[in-house]
């Protein structure tokens, strides 16, 4: 260390101690230390002559430090003249060296760094917390760098030490002839040491300088087990596959996606748990539903709910049980689009387009209305009126599973038009999603800028309908040149093997998912024309296909129902069951009525009838509303408490949907017909 270093931290250190050796003229502004920092006004103990040896102590540590580091010095330098040494070996204790200089730097950074902090708290405002919280934050700081620093040290002992291991092998080696088997292991170890260090990503080192990337502590959590003698073999075979949970300060929960060593396989077994628990309650649930005259779907809600944050909280992987769940949306819209052919979407293509875009207005017409009452900002009020507008394809969906009729006598048939308007309601939340960036600037926007706020939103609306129109072209060209050849390939394939079948529609499914998002469409419009376009093939082919991909859809429905029942929290629907059921009736009478209204202006009048059902299906909120919500409220358009009103009115209509969709059965349809729709 410098000389000019060490007699300035020997003044900064000198400086303090002199000060306190007057205590009658800096009483007050010691008490306010000892308060900030003990949290009580304890009487000052320590006696000049302790503070005194202190000072004392720290000056022969400083000099103790410089005399260590001009012999570590000295032995680099004969390090590096040894001439019986190999480079390797040179290079090995040269590091050691160095690391062990470091630490010594470290240490009397550290002195230094907590000598400034007194100086400054004793010279700041107790009352002061604004500028506490600054000291708390630079402190919060210099502890990430100093972690960081320690770890870097950390990795590089532990390559010193293996360094060191494999130099000892290296010497034993020379010392002994080797047999053929050692030569051929010898080998594959270096050749393995070569594979590891192509394939190690340091993804650590790269990123922890990228803008935008912070230090945060986290927790790092093992299994709880209950016989620690008997399973200290397996919690030492996971600390050392890393399948830990880490815990970050704002009670975010991580697991291990990619492993540092990609050469071991692993298993979330978190997640294999969820995953066997949600199968295992699911049919208990399910089966209790169909008992009681409910459907199915309302069983594996509830099966989330016991397994959730408001049951018994087993459910660990909770986003990887979510992303699961979209599977069986995926598979869901596809056999909706795969019952659905084009030609039946011709027929109903004008009454898909117009009802919900007449729908989704008037209720952002009566959010606004509602909005300016209550007072609230428009871009929440219109947030909050279009996610009530959409309704769930996949419970319609399920509700219309073997319904599905040719038309009768030119009238047109309900079920088209309710699939084709939830279909128009996708494309819609589609746009919506693209649209929600401008929705949070424009809540922070002045009226100076509000012409570009809606030239940005008309511009955004363009996009969109030239996705659509580039999604239409693209479905035109495969239907016309593409999925003949490709079935006929597939079933041509596939005898005997049902393997080549399901894996060469589920790519198909993919593709055209992929497709749309690339073009800033949703997903699960995606999913829902692969369908179409497979219907286009015959019934045949609608037949063979739906027999092998109905049970994939099933389970993966289960998991997409339970991870819904995940985000239900019947306390709070308890605690406030007046307010909600009042605000649930209200939205569903809303939409039921809305809906009668438009579809009586668009319906032909011999099809008048079928409104009733339509609106019907239509009257309930669609589960997208949690992932809307979600987003909304991470952007800081709705408050917490408005997205916990969001899905508790989601969840309540929901459950009235079975209700009112048979209601509307025995009203409108005809006793042969009503035992296939019910």
């Amino acid at each position: 260390m410098k000389a000019t270093g060490f007699i300035s931290l020997w003044t900064l250190v000198s400086l303090p101690c002199g000060q306190l050796a007057n205590p009658a003229e800096h009483e007050d502004v010691v008490k306010h230390a000892i308060k900030l920092h003990r949290g009580k006004g304890a009487v000052i103990t320590q006696k000049k002559q302790w503070v005194l040896e202190s000072c004392r102590k720290l000056s022969g540590l400083l000099r103790q430090k410089n005399v260590v580091l001009n012999k570590l010095k000295n032995a680099i330098r004969a390090v590096e003249r040894d001439a019986g040494l190999s480079d390797e070996e040179k290079l090995f204790q040269v590091h050691t060296f160095e690391i062990f200089q470091k630490e010594l730097n470290e240490s009397e950074n550290s002195v230094f760094q907590a000598i400034h902090g007194l100086q400054r708290a004793l010279q700041g405002d107790y009352k002061d917390v604004v500028n506490m919280k600054e000291s708390s934050r630079q402190r919060l700081e210099a502890l990430r760098e100093a972690a960081i620093k320690e770890e870097m040290e950390y990795v590089e002992l532990l390559a010193a030490e293996k360094h060191q291991v494999e130099a000892l092998k290296n010497m034993q080696h020379q010392n002994k002839s080797l047999s053929m088997l050692d030569e051929i292991l010898e080998d594959v170890r270096k050749a393995a040491d070569r594979l590891e260090e192509e394939i190690e990503e340091h993804a650590f080192d790269d990123n922890k300088s990228v803008r935008g990337v912070n230090f945060e502590a986290v927790l790092r959590v093992e299994e709880d087990e209950a016989n620690s003698k008997r399973n200290a073999s397996k919690r030492e075979v996971e600390d050392d596959l890393g399948l830990s949970m880490l815990i970050d300060s704002q009670n975010n929960q991580y697991i291990l996606t990619k492993p540092r060593d990609s050469t071991i396989p692993r298993a979330d077994h978190h997640f294999i748990k969820d995953i066997v628990t949600i199968g295992m309650l699911s049919l208990p649930c399910g089966w209790l539903c169909t008992t009681i005259g409910l459907p199915t779907m309302f069983g594996y809600i509830i099966c989330g709910v016991l397994l959730g944050p408001s049951g018994l909280n087993s459910i660990k992987s909770i986003v990887q049980v979510e992303t699961l769940g979209e599977f069986g949306v995926f598979f869901t819209l596809f056999l909706v689009g795969l019952e659905f052919s084009p030609e039946r979407l011709r027929k109903v293509w004008k009454i898909s387009l117009q009802g919900p875009c007449y729908m989704t207005v008037l209720m952002i017409a009566f959010g606004l209305l509602w909005g300016h009452l209550l007072q609230i900002r428009p871009t929440q009020s219109v947030f909050i009126s279009t996610c009530l507008s959409l309704s769930s394809t996949p419970l319609v969906s399920r509700f219309l599973a073997g319904s599905v009729r040719g038309d009768k006598e030119g009238d047109i048939d309900y079920s088209s038009v309710l699939l084709g308007m939830l279909v128009m309601q996708d494309v819609q939340l589609g746009l919506f999603i693209a649209v929600m960036p401008t929705l949070i600037q424009a809540g922070v926007s002045t009226y100076s800028s509000i012409f570009k706020e809606i030239l940005r939103i008309l511009i955004l609306i363009g996009q969109i309908l030239f996705s659509l129109a580039a999604v239409f072209l693209v479905c035109l060209v495969i239907k016309t040149y593409l999925i003949g050849p490709y079935y006929r390939k597939l079933h041509a394939e596939s005898k005997g093997n049902k393997e080549i079948l399901i894996l060469g529609v589920t790519a198909f499914i993919f593709l055209m998912l992929t497709i749309t998002e690339l073009l800033d469409v949703s997903m699960e419009l995606g999913c829902f024309l692969a369908g179409a376009l497979i219907s286009s093939q015959g019934h045949m082919v609608t037949e063979e296909i739906m027999s092998c991909i109905e049970p994939i859809r099933d389970f993966l429905a289960i998991i997409f129902f339970a991870s819904i029942g995940l985000h239900v929290f019947p306390t709070f629907v308890i605690y406030e069951l007046t307010v909600l059921l009042f605000l649930t009736l209200s939205v569903v009478i809303m939409k039921f009525v809305l809906a009668v209204l438009v579809l009586s202006l668009i319906l032909p009048k011999t099809s008048q009838y079928i409104k009733w059902i339509v609106s019907a299906g239509l009257a309930q909120v669609s589960e997208f509303s949690f992932v809307l919500g979600s987003r909304a409220r991470r952007a800081g358009i709705i408050s917490r408490e408005v997205y916990l009103l969001i899905l508790s009115v989601t969840t309540l209509s929901l459950l009235l949907a079975p209700a009112l969709w048979r209601a509307a059965i025995m009203k409108c349809v005809p006793r042969p017909e009503r035992r296939s729709s019910t």
